[in-house]
């Protein structure tokens, strides 16, 4: 008995970090309006505060150009939708330049 608990406790162990990571992906989001300097910071955490984004660079080509947002989430808790309309509702019109998942 002792080895069939043993047996399952250790399979437990491996699968525990697939399944934590199942729900991983990324997209990218090309967001407008967002040509000031305080804007990206703005974008940023305003998706940061998403609940289920894990992490979040925004990046810019330049002073005038649009921002582009990529996005850490899992998948099981929010949605690429969600995060457009959280920016969206900031005033910063999103939409999806990229997606993966994984």
């Amino acid at each position: 008995m002792k080895t069939g608990f043993g047996m399952l406790a250790a399979i437990g162990l491996f699968a525990a970090p697939v399944t934590a990571q199942a729900g991983e992906a990324t997209i990218v989001l090309t967001v407008h309006h967002a040509g000031c300097v305080l804007c990206g910071p703005i974008v940023k955490s305003t998706l940061a505060h998403v609940k289920g984004v894990n992490g979040v660079t925004v990046s810019q080509a330049d002073a005038m150009a649009d921002v582009t947002a990529t996005i850490n989430y899992d998948a099981a808790v929010t949605s690429p939708d969600t995060m457009i309309k959280a920016a969206t509702d900031h005033g910063y019109p999103a939409e999806v330049a990229k997606a993966t998942k994984g």
